[in-house]
């Protein structure tokens, strides 16, 4: 149990703070957050900790807006100042769950640090291997995930309404009565 009782409720709030942003400032996000998100990242769990991914981030505008090209719902990417690519080694049979978990540890890294940002589906999408080819990663991974992130454009948010908790969870067994 945490002692803490601060931090505990600082990192809910941030969970709970946490929402899509697709309208970016051109603001560079700074190095070292880069390199701290990353490092988040790579605290993600992972299954028998194989750790089966590979982190790109993408600055360069030429290349976000090739990416945001291929994608189907991803035109934003061009906009925002980077994008993080998040691949998984092809032949470990965890690899979604495991860069599912690292793309949400960036997602909450981002919101921390006031960060925008925006998950894009990878795995599976008819563009994902033009965008491992576009960005040279070797065959042995697949794209999992694509993450535009930068200052947003509007000044505060609504919160995207939730279901309520009492609808959606259940304890020890599952009963419509």
């Amino acid at each position: 149990m945490i002692q803490n009782k601060n931090i505990a409720n600082f990192g809910v709030t941030i969970i709970q703070a946490r929402h899509s942003i697709r309208h970016f400032k051109d603001t560079p996000i700074p190095e070292d957050i880069i390199r701290k998100v990353l490092d988040c990242a790579k605290s993600a769990p992972s299954a028998r900790n194989i750790q089966p991914w590979i982190f790109g981030t993408i600055t360069d505008q030429t290349l976000r807006s090739q990416i945001a090209d291929l994608t189907t719902h991803g035109k934003f990417i061009a906009e925002a100042p980077v994008c993080f690519a998040v691949f998984g080694e092809r032949d470990q049979e965890y690899v979604l769950e495991d860069c599912c978990a690292a793309t949400e540890n960036i997602l909450i890294a981002l919101t921390g640090y006031g960060i925008g940002s925006c998950w894009v589906a990878g795995e599976g999408k008819e563009y994902a291997e033009p965008i491992r080819k576009l960005l040279g990663v070797p065959e042995k991974y697949k794209l999992i995930s694509l993450i535009a992130a930068g200052e947003s454009k509007t000044e505060g948010f609504v919160l995207a309404k939730k279901k309520l908790l009492a609808d959606i969870t259940f304890k020890n067994r599952f009963s419509n009565e």
